[in-house]
């Protein structure tokens, strides 16, 4: 089963596509969508829209897996993240894609063991558990930390 993980971000989303076959997990290719921070919102979500629709089409997900959003000590930006969640799931809707969300604990207890880890440890798990020696950018990492923990979701059920 392909999977696409998504951490949405309103200038940088990442994006993995990982494989399950069986017990293993396996990378397929992971990346950002990085918009300019001088564009308007709504340019830079027709652009983060753009982008999830592209990686659908060339990797052909079965199933999505996208990062829920967590309520920090700015709510303007939760608001501006939830805007770029909304653009990623309607790209997957438009796929006829079912999607899966995770909050940040939940995923990084799956990849490290505990909830509180860092993006740096996260970024660290995932390569080991992919066996990338070269890891993309950490947006990129998170995103496959995501598809991650939605094959190890599936793998109990």
């Amino acid at each position: 089963m392909r999977i696409l993980g998504i951490d949405p971000g309103s200038y940088k989303t990442g994006w993995g596509v990982v494989e399950k076959k069986g017990a293993r997990v396996h990378g397929v290719k992971a990346d950002v969508i990085s918009v300019s921070r001088k564009l308007p919102l709504e340019q830079r979500l027709r652009a983060i829209h753009a982008g999830v629709e592209k990686v659908i089409q060339e990797h052909q997900p079965a199933t999505v897996a996208i990062e829920d959003i967590f309520f920090g000590k700015f709510p303007n930006a939760a608001l501006k993240l939830g805007h770029a969640r909304g653009v990623a799931l309607l790209a997957a809707a438009q796929a006829d894609l079912i999607v899966h969300s995770y909050p940040p604990t939940v995923i990084k207890r799956t990849v490290v063991g505990r909830g509180r880890a860092s993006k740096d440890q996260v970024s660290r798990l995932v390569g080991a558990i992919l066996g990338w020696r070269e890891l993309p950018a950490v947006d990129a990492t998170d995103a496959l930390a995501v598809a991650i923990t939605h094959a190890q979701a599936q793998q109990r059920h």
